[in-house]
């Protein structure tokens, strides 16, 4: 396997035109690539800035999950501290837990954010929403969103061998006269819903417009950690 690290954007752009196959997410599929055979020609992001930055309000898919520190919002913080281990945290990336995972860990954390994702194709940078990025699984640049008020995040003990533990992210945004803007994502199982509701109106409220939304659908023990988390915001 020929492994390619562009500097630039368009160098970036050059390999996937030749069918470079992007190497994001390779500590998921490494031991599929030993069964079925390495791509001929890989390309790492690693090398390219715009996959490197780590700020208030943007993060490169090439970052490693172990450098993620209070630079980001704490939810995004707190989510990419409880993906596996130390050793798995220091040689996963933001672009291959989000496009190249199935527990997508960071996910309900950017959601809440409300990101926008940036991605790379061969013929271009375009931006685009996290729907897609989940749904067509495009080649991850860097997410960028809008710093929140406050905002939190939780991942509940799991078993070995068993489901995926349940995780709850929320953020607080500061609104025009519409008042304050509260988001709240949860994944429940490989599943993740999101929901939306006015943040200036109380706990109680919030989580009633909460229940409207595709977070209504939830169980009544995930229920209560959004509760728990939504009233600690608010």
């Amino acid at each position: 396997m020929l492994l390619r690290l562009p500097t630039s954007v368009s160098e970036a752009q050059e390999c996937l035109a030749e069918g470079a196959v992007p190497i994001g997410g390779a500590t998921l599929v490494w031991a599929t690539w030993q069964r079925d055979g390495f791509p001929e020609l890989a390309v790492s992001l690693r090398e390219l800035p715009e996959a490197q930055v780590l700020g208030s309000d943007s993060l490169g898919s090439a970052v490693l999950l172990h450098r993620i520190d209070d630079r980001v919002p704490d939810v995004l913080r707190l989510a990419a501290a409880t993906v596996g281990t130390g050793a798995v945290r220091r040689a996963a990336t933001v672009g291959g837990n989000i496009v190249g995972s199935t527990l997508r860990c960071l996910l309900p954390a950017a959601l809440v954010l409300d990101a926008r994702a940036t991605v790379l194709e061969s013929d271009g940078v375009r931006e685009t929403d996290l729907a897609e990025v989940v749904a067509k699984r495009p080649v991850l640049l860097s997410l960028r969103w809008r710093e929140p008020v406050a905002s939190a995040y939780r991942k509940l003990p799991g078993e070995p061998g068993g489901p995926p533990p349940l995780v709850v992210a929320s953020a607080l945004h500061s609104g025009d006269d519409a008042g304050d803007r509260l988001r709240v994502a949860v994944r429940d199982g490989y599943d993740v819903l999101s929901g939306g509701a006015a943040g200036d109106t109380g706990a109680g409220d919030a989580l009633d417009a909460l229940r409207a939304t595709a977070l209504g659908e939830l169980p009544p023990a995930a229920w209560e950690v959004v509760r728990s988390q939504v009233t600690g915001l608010l």
